[in-house]
Order: C-alpha cells, then structure tokens, then sequence
C-alpha cells in the first residue's frame, strides 16, 4: 500500500494522476496548506520541504518502507517501480527525463511566480507581472514547437505529460488561452480524456473551493508573513 500526502495543487494532482494510471492501491492522506498542515512535525519526518505531495510506500525496495518527497522523485519512483510510463528505449528514456525536469525546474517555478504575482500577491507590481507573463508565453512556446513535432512530449504517453498537463490546466492563472496553441491543446485534450486522468483530478475535488486572498490565514499559511 502506498500512502499519497496530498492536496489539489498542481504538483499534487501529478502523484494522484500516476497511481490512479497506475491502478496500484493508495491511501489519501490530505495535507491542508491553507491550514498549515504541511509543518506539522509528523508530516515534515515524510517532506522536510513542507511542500505536497510525497508518498510513503510500505513496499519499497528491499521489502521495507520507503519515502519520497518532490512530485518529480514521486513520478520517477513509480515508474522505476512499475516499468510503466518511462519509455525503455534509452533515446526516448532521457527525452521523458529531460522534459520532465524541464516541466520541474522551469515550467513549474516560473508559472508558479506568475500565479503569485498575478493572483494571489497583496500587491500589484507591474514588473513581475509582465515578467512572469513573458516567461510564461515563453515556456508555452517551447511545449508548442515540442508537441507540433511528437504526439507527446517524449514520443509516447509519459510522466513528462504527467507532470506537464495539471500546469497547463491552471492556464487561466497565467494567462494563456490555448487556442493560441493548437498542439498543445490537442495534447491537452487527448490527456485529458484518460479515465486515469479523470480518476485523478477527482481526489479531494471537494476540497478545491479553497481560496488564499491577502490578509487571511490561508494566505499567510500557503506564503508567510509580509
């Protein structure tokens, strides 16, 4: 059994699409960020990155427990685990590899910036909006030229499309209208339309009504103090 530390973020939604894909049995442990919860003691002995999601899988490898925090590691482990997901052919192996750490050290960070500065930030500062707005028109540039010459990022259905396409799905945040970019909304679509998929987006989807506006606790919970 694998326990999931989850919430409806777009990070978290990555570790819930994988196993719901995957058909293995998980158990959903919600980790409230607009409460706090991810610095509870017990949950920073799993992610002392006080971030979601992470998994504790009590089959691991040597038959003992194990746990991985950072929704990159999640996906790699559960391929590696699986054999699922991550293409065997080396060329297309490293292509998935590469575009997932793409999607994490780029897409993620910098559409997340955006998210901040455009939404949620107590105030407007025009230059971090038009440059985290260029940035992302940028990123969407790059996963445009990407997938108008693959079906999928690596070739073939990935976790690279799996850590990329809950980003895509909070396009409204940042600003992007997808059709401004036929291949990624026929990417996006095709994705989307994956029972796997659908089972996944649906974890705690009532816990989605959350909102973090400045000046409340869930605010200073999900980003400090001023």
């Amino acid at each position: 059994m694998i326990d999931l530390y989850f919430w409806p973020t777009p990070n978290g939604y990555k570790a819930a699409i994988m196993l719901a894909e995957l058909g293995l049995p998980y158990n959903v442990i919600p980790v409230d960020i607009t409460a706090g919860e991810q610095f509870r003691p017990e949950y920073l002995e799993v992610n002392p990155n006080n971030k979601v999601p992470a998994i504790v899988d009590h089959d691991g490898p040597h038959n003992r427990p194990i746990k991985i925090f950072e929704s990159a590691a999640v996906l790699l482990y559960l391929a590696e685990k699986t054999g699922r997901f991550l293409p065997e052919d080396p060329v297309r192996r490293y292509e998935a590899i590469q575009w997932l750490i793409f999607q994490n050290a780029s897409m993620g960070p910098m559409l997340g910036q955006a998210h901040h500065f455009m939404v949620y930030a107590s105030e407007k500062i025009d230059y971090a909006i038009e440059r985290y707005d260029r940035e992302a028109g940028r990123i969407y540039n790059v996963l445009e030229k990407r997938l108008g010459a693959e079906e999928y990022l690596a070739g073939e259905y990935s976790i690279a499309d799996i850590s990329t396409f809950p980003w895509v799905r909070t396009r409204k945040l940042h600003r992007r209208d997808l059709a401004d970019y036929p291949n990624i909304d026929r990417w996006y679509h095709a994705i989307k339309n994956r029972p796997g998929v659908h089972t996944g987006l649906n974890t705690l989807a009532e816990k989605k009504t959350w909102e973090a506006k400045p000046g409340t606790d869930e605010w200073t919970n999900m980003f400090g103090k001023n």
